[in-house]
């Protein structure tokens, strides 16, 4: 399966991004957005999983730099 990940950083300046994860990310993971870490804090499906894809939403906080709450 591949995820396709929808990255939002809550309450920072960091854009986020999409991301292509041959692993599902879960709320705890430490991920790695450009040269932030950032701890996710919530996965939402989008959509439906079609075919070999599935479509994820995952809002993330950071966890050092200026963005940091």
């Amino acid at each position: 399966m591949i995820y396709k990940v929808s990255f939002v950083v809550k309450g920072g300046t960091h854009p986020g991004g999409i991301q292509n994860l041959e692993e599902e990310p879960k709320v705890g993971d430490v991920w790695k957005l450009g040269d932030q870490e950032f701890e996710i804090i919530e996965v939402m499906e989008i959509i439906p999983p079609r075919g070999n894809f599935a479509y994820l939403h995952a809002t993330c906080r950071p966890l050092s730099g200026d963005d940091k709450e």
